[in-house]
């Protein structure tokens, strides 16, 4: 009797014993989660205001933010679907029933649109032609210097084709296969254009339709976004859709300064075969480039999209380091664009992750992710393709969506807090 009271009170203690080390190991773990912090977000469901003059947007492949916490977007008119407008159909659409006036809605919004912190537009301009200047066929990126001066690029490989999104596969530098084996490609979109905020336009780096290839210095080839650094005047282009490189010019003169590619190297626009996740990291960008942003400390972090990939460079092109950030992302690729904290050390980077639907969180010295939010949909803060990302002053991220997402969103800052859980989901706002 006397043996069997022992092995109950052992058990007893055993339990209990364990029961205070598994409440002790799930506080300790509480503890060290609570300790990893991270930026807090809500969506605004109610920014931006409507447009006005029933017009609506396409593809919005471009946000940047400006001195006075303006925010810029570009979009392409021209990717709208015929029943998005009526308004302007060619040959009309339909007829209201007692008049020969086309349809109210709707209509493309000019090409470059500027929104104040409350969501009001303020002002419009762009997608013709100009007597000095050919306008992109597929506008890309747009960047606001330090300056005030709008930057812009462009994707189109040919005149009248729309720009394929869809990469890593076939279609991989799609326009090469339209010249001899051999001839370096001859894209529309060649070249970067700079306007003054009211839409006046002040210069332009490359002509339309004379890219000659990854090493030519004169012109770009199929440019994807734009940085200008204002401790050295000078203009960084992820160079891009048809190059693969990054190329730096003087951002008044034009002057070219230099280039490289991966990890360095002179680029070479050699065919590269589909991305394998398994194979070994390819000494070539693959096309896009799609972002070069430089951080307060020097450091250019290069998106290097379909490799799935950031790779970091001095201001000169050496190289520092790379992250691969979820290499098992096929097609399209995980890292399509970046931006930083506002926190003077720029502690975080954002990464609009447009295949996997979400926005990632850095730690920009380590490049590992701190935690996620978002998710694929049409519902605020869900994403349809997020494309381009950037910050104002107070920290508020700005998205927007290419494909049929169509949209740009705001997401207020909300301060610092514990990471409770890698994934966040959608971030709705809270209830009071």
């Amino acid at each position: 009797m006397k043996r069997k009271l022992s092995i109950g009170a052992m058990l007893v203690g055993f339990v209990i014993a364990f029961g205070i080390g598994s409440s002790v190991f799930q506080r300790k773990a509480a503890v060290e989660a609570a300790a990893v912090q991270a930026p807090r977000f809500e969506v605004d469901p109610m920014w931006p205001k409507p447009l006005p003059n029933h017009w609506v947007m396409g593809n919005t492949i471009g946000v940047s933010v400006d001195g006075r916490d303006h925010i810029w977007i570009i979009h392409r008119q021209g990717s709208l679907e015929a029943m998005e407008n009526y308004a302007v159909a060619n040959p009309p659409g339909p007829k209201r029933q007692k008049g020969v006036v086309e349809a109210e809605c709707c209509a493309p919004a000019p090409a470059v649109l500027e929104f104040d912190e409350t969501g009001n537009l303020l002002a419009s301009w762009g997608g013709q032609d100009g007597p000095n200047y050919v306008w992109p066929a597929s506008n890309h990126g747009i960047t606001v210097d330090y300056k005030g001066n709008v930057w812009i690029g462009g994707n189109a490989a040919t005149m009248g084709v729309p720009a394929e999104e869809t990469l890593g596969g076939p279609r991989e530098g799609a326009g090469r296969g339209q010249r001899p084996p051999g001839a370096p490609p001859l894209y529309h979109d060649s070249m970067i254009m700079k306007f003054a905020q009211d839409g006046k336009f002040l210069m332009q780096i490359g002509k339309s339709g004379e890219s000659r290839g990854s090493n030519d210095t004169a012109n770009l080839g199929r440019p994807a976004k734009i940085f200008v650094d204002r401790k050295t005047n000078e203009v960084y282009v992820a160079d891009g859709y048809g190059n693969r490189r990054v190329i730096v010019y003087d951002a008044d003169s034009g002057a070219f300064k230099r280039y490289w590619g991966a990890y360095g190297h002179k680029p070479d626009d050699s065919p590269m075969p589909r991305y394998d996740p398994l194979a070994p990291p390819a000494q070539q960008f693959r096309n896009p480039v799609h972002c070069a942003e430089l951080s307060d400390d020097g450091l250019l972090y290069v998106c290097d999209r379909v490799n799935d990939r950031i790779q970091v460079f001095k201001p000169d092109g050496t190289f520092v380091k790379e992250q691969i950030l979820f290499k098992e992302t096929l097609g399209d690729g995980a890292v399509w664009d970046i931006a930083f904290s506002k926190d003077p050390q720029q502690k975080y980077i954002y990464l609009a992750d447009g295949s996997n639907e979400k926005v990632h969180i850095l730690d920009r010295q380590s490049l590992e992710v701190v935690t996620s939010f978002g998710d694929g949909g049409r519902q605020p803060g869900q994403f349809y393709a997020v494309h381009s990302i950037a910050t104002d002053s107070k920290g508020n991220i700005y998205t927007t969506e290419t494909y049929r997402g169509q949209r740009i969103q705001k997401f207020v800052y909300k301060g610092m807090g514990p990471v409770t859980k890698k994934d966040q989901g959608v971030l709705w706002p809270k209830r009071t």
